[in-house]
């Protein structure tokens, strides 16, 4: 008899935690966030919608609170308000009848604000080296033939110095092989394949037509185009743009930056996107000798420099908080840009879907464009408008990155998280109180 109740109650057991676990109030328990991240000066509100009254404690009521006090009786039925006050950690921990249902780790990271921008810029960038953009024929006693080829140099690849020369500028590169094949002199190399560093040997060939020693190689020293800028921090005097990386237009690998600049643009007319065909912008530098800022970087997230101030023609002449990226929601929102002359104006869009992001990657946010005259103007999102800048509730969210080419009035976006960081803007490190810039 007592095995068969034993038996019995295991079973009960089982249902009742079947039960327990499928149940709506934990189900929402367990969905609830294990960590939440809060910049300082803003609300977070979690919402359970669980009739259940329960008390709410932190570890830290410096870092968190509740009103006045670090503990709180609270309706789960309505959201709830988590109130940071200084930058730190605290856990945050929900009890029912004093039993402890679920722990949350909480963040508070320093108020951070940064100027939107929206301006059309041109960009100049100067290469590390000169970059391998394809191999050509050199005619040399009656025979066509290529010694870059021939030496294994591949197209991608950047040459960073000729016989020990740091090398920038193509007529270096002329000069000193023009030089050595006078001389009856291989050309020493060193090379730059992807991460790798080689150490390579090329034998000039003399052209029959114009009696110059020639590499068999075309070569490009520099890249220029515009874009949108994106933010401006006044504080660290950093800027980031585009929202994308720079790659070489033949090669299609991204540029490594040896100098480069920034200046200010003009947008003179726009071809609109239709399905099948981006559009773009055109636009001519405007004062091409006043450098708005250098360029320090190019990654897959945009340009980063520093710059002395913002361009003419701010939108936004304050800085605005800026939104984690678990902070986007689907929704509307508006992005700053430039479609004539150098007037940025603001644009209505949708944010269509946001993809969860735990650690820094591309197209982040799914955008399309519903601004009537916009979509009048350029058909939707063009070349020329990545960088610019995605503003959602008042705070800085992300940057338009690129457009479906199917679909001109849709694209990708970023987190403007990943493009603060690579500017050297790490929220993190501000929490202790420090500026890390690189």
């Amino acid at each position: 008899m007592k095995k068969y109740v034993k038996t019995w109650f295991g079973y009960l057991l089982i249902v009742l935690a079947l039960f327990t676990f499928s149940s709506t109030p934990f189900q929402q328990f367990a969905s609830f966030p294990e960590k939440l991240r809060i910049f300082q000066g803003s609300l977070a509100q979690l919402s359970l919608t669980v009739p259940v009254t329960a008390t709410i404690e932190t570890s830290n009521p410096d870092v968190v609170a509740f009103g006045n006090s670090a503990a709180k009786t609270v309706d789960l039925e309505k959201p709830l308000t988590i109130e940071p006050r200084h930058p730190g950690e605290a856990k945050v921990m929900l009890k029912i009848a004093s039993i402890p249902v679920k722990t949350v780790n909480v963040e508070v990271l320093p108020e951070l604000k940064v100027i939107p921008g929206g301006q059309s810029i041109g960009v100049q960038l100067q290469t590390v080296g000169v970059l391998v953009v394809g191999h050509h024929l050199v005619e040399n006693k009656g025979k066509k033939i290529s010694p870059g080829e021939i030496a294994n140099i591949k197209v991608g690849d950047m040459i960073v110095r000729v016989n020990g020369v740091y090398i920038n500028d193509m007529d270096d590169v002329g000069r000193l092989v023009n030089e050595a094949g006078k001389k009856g002199q291989p050309v020493q190399l060193e090379v730059l394949r992807g991460k790798e560093k080689l150490q390579m040997e090329l034998t000039p060939a003399l052209d029959d037509n114009d009696k110059s020693y020639r590499m068999g190689l075309y070569i490009r020293d520099s890249a220029a185009g515009v874009g949108t800028m994106t933010f401006y921090d006044p504080k660290s005097q950093r800027y980031g743009a585009l929202g994308h990386v720079i790659s070489d237009i033949d090669t299609g690998k991204p540029i490594t930056v040896g100098d480069g600049h920034v200046v200010q643009s003009s947008v003179t007319s726009i071809e609109p996107g239709k399905s099948g065909t981006p559009g773009e912008k055109f636009a001519t530098f405007k004062n091409e000798r006043v450098k708005l800022g250098n360029i320090e970087k190019n990654t897959p997230f945009g340009i980063f420099g520093n710059m002395k101030k913002m361009p003419d023609n701010n939108l936004a002449t304050k800085p605005v908080p800026v939104a984690l990226s678990e902070q986007v929601k689907p929704g509307p929102a508006e992005i700053y840009t430039v479609i004539n002359g150098t007037t940025v104006e603001k644009f209505k869009i949708e944010i269509v879907n946001t993809v969860s992001q735990k650690f820094p990657a591309t197209k982040g946010l799914i955008l399309r464009v519903t601004d009537p005259r916009l979509l009048n103007k350029t058909g939707g999102i063009v070349q020329g408008m990545s960088g610019s800048p995605i503003i959602q509730n008042g705070r800085l969210v992300g940057a338009v990155t690129h457009v479906f080419v199917n679909d001109p009035k849709s694209g990708y976006g970023t987190y403007i998280e990943w493009m603060l960081r690579d500017a050297g803007i790490d929220i993190r490190s501000q929490s202790k109180g420090k500026l890390k810039a690189s």
